[in-house]
């Protein structure tokens, strides 16, 4: 959720701007918790849309999606391989301290830092040097004309408040003892966080010297976590709750049907998919020891074709997703419609398996959060049943979203063998999901691969991407974007399964506006007396 209208219209929210009325408080239950303050541990949508009141970046996005200035009010490229960004004046941290250029360095390195979840952001060689206290230029080994697209979730950190807490470092996503910057949070945004009680309720009060005006009418944000769906939806027609999300899908009539509630529902650019553990020789968690069935292209072109997303589509999620052949929305490539998902075919599957070795299947463990995604748990659940049908036993580990990324994001090597996840490119690009989850991740110095938890590595495919990222000319640029998918196709080297649909609860005393960019949905709210 977010106050703005910036990064969260492509997969969370936006929430509860605009009218001018009398001062409201509205109070918000999302399925998963607010685990850390730190804008730097997780790069997770929820996460940022919800840091994304209390921080924001050098630049936005506007209503539609267009990169607007923020803490930067201009900026140019004085040479393809420099940027110079030129700061807002007169800006304010909450705690008072100004907003100068020393901030924006101090964040570039943080972000890049041991243990950041975003070293994506800006990339490993880049120099960030402070030209005055106002002008900020960024100097990279090869020009990068998508340099700024995800900076609208870079959020700027205080530098003089991070080292006088002792938190210059980002926390990571599977510290155990929690840092000063996960508990407390000063940034520049419209609203500071009052309290903080992890896995429990946050509070968000107006910060009254904003640079910008305020568009909304609220005196505070109440967000409190509701794992359980029936109680989730039950506080919402109760009026306990003034918005919710996700409504489940088998909710969504029983809501809309309701005399003081309404369901919200379209769309989203995030594709949810399947990955497996392609660089370990053996499997962490599997029976087969001294290989890792993975490797081979037949194993993971069987989990595949076992997979029938129909069924996921019409039994799990209720008819509200969009089957996937690709890693990335149609929305956001223009030539997906030329790729075709292989066909759900489990006796191929185990023909495969069998010629691989594997004539009896073998066992694997599955990694699944259950408070992230529409129906995650259900869809984790659909695909152990299905996986089994072809001889592969899946012992599934459904957690909270806290405790899912803290073991497959744990730092010395990612702790998973098979899971699931979804993945909204920032940069509403190809080249994001090619060069963070596609990328090979042999490089230490680089940060590429970054999101790619099973070790997917393909040389030419990084060959094109870098071109991907270089390429002026949009016709050409979007054939190299092909054959990069070409090559992770004929792979198999993730399993996409679907682009979800938004369902969000919402009470009638919350007048909302609703409008549509490329499917992606946009929502601005005022709750009423």
């Amino acid at each position: 959720m977010s106050v703005r209208q910036t990064f969260v219209a492509v997969a969370a929210v936006s929430l509860f701007a605009l009218a001018p009325a009398s001062a409201q408080t509205l109070r918000y239950a999302n399925q998963g918790e607010l685990k850390s303050l730190d804008p730097y541990t997780l790069n997770e949508t929820t996460t940022h849309a919800h840091l994304g009141h209390v921080y924001e970046g050098l630049i936005a996005r506007d209503k539609d999606l267009k990169i607007i200035p923020a803490l930067a009010e201009s900026w140019e490229i004085p040479e393809p391989t420099r940027w110079r960004f030129h700061l807002r004046k007169n800006v304010k941290f909450q705690n008072g301290d100004p907003f100068t250029a020393d901030d924006v360095v101090f964040s570039a390195d943080r972000v890049r830092a041991k243990g950041s979840n975003l070293q994506t952001r800006i990339a490993a060689d880049a120099r960030v040097v402070k030209v005055d206290d106002y002008t900020v230029d960024f100097i990279l080994t090869s020009p990068n004309p998508i340099l700024h697209s995800q900076w609208d979730t870079w959020y700027i950190m205080d530098k003089k408040w991070a080292e006088a807490n002792n938190t210059a470092q980002p926390t990571p996503v599977a510290a155990t003892t929690p840092s000063y910057a996960s508990l407390n949070a000063n940034g520049t945004g419209p609203f500071m966080i009052e309290s903080h009680q992890p896995g429990v309720k946050t509070v968000f009060k107006p910060n009254p010297n904003w640079w910008r005006e305020p568009e909304h009418n609220l005196k505070e944000i109440i967000f409190t976590p509701i794992a359980s769906d029936a109680t989730r939806v039950a506080a919402l027609l109760s009026g306990e709750v003034d918005v919710i999300e996700p409504v489940p899908t088998q909710d969504i009539s029983r809501v809309d049907s309701s005399p003081n509630a309404q369901v919200l529902k379209g769309p989203e650019v995030r594709t949810i998919f399947l990955g497996m553990d392609q660089a370990r020789d053996e499997l962490l968690y599997s029976n087969i020891k001294g290989k890792n069935p993975f490797k081979d292209v037949r194993v993971r072109e069987a989990f595949f074709k076992a997979i029938d997303i129909e069924l996921i589509k019409n039994r799990v999620m209720r008819g509200l997703s969009t089957p996937s052949a690709l890693m990335i929305a149609p929305q956001l490539f223009k030539l997906s419609g030329e790729f075709t998902r292989p066909k759900f075919d489990p006796d191929g599957a185990k023909k495969l398996l069998s010629e691989a070795g594997y004539p009896d299947g073998f066992e694997v463990t599955m990694d699944c959060p259950n408070d992230r995604y529409v129906n995650d748990a259900g869809i984790c659940q659909a695909v152990v049943g299905m996986l089994a049908r072809v001889g592969v036993k899946v012992n599934l580990l459904a957690q909270p979203k806290a405790q899912y990324f803290a073991k497959v994001l744990k730092p010395g090597g990612f702790q998973t063998s098979f899971y699931l996840l979804g993945w909204t490119p920032g940069s509403l690009d190809s080249h994001n999901v090619l060069y963070d989850i596609m990328g090979c991740r042999d490089d230490p110095k680089s940060s590429r691969g970054e999101a790619n938890l099973g070790g997917y590595c393909n040389k030419k495919l990084d060959e094109l991407t870098d071109k991907v990222l270089l390429e002026p000319d949009t016709t050409k640029r979007d054939q190299l974007i092909k054959q990069a998918f070409e090559i992770a196709a004929r792979d198999f080297a993730y399993i996409p399964l679907h682009q979800q649909a938004l369902a969000w609860g919402t009470s009638k005393k919350v007048k909302m506006t609703q409008r549509a960019d490329n499917q992606v949905l946009l929502y601005w709210a005022t709750k009423q007396e």
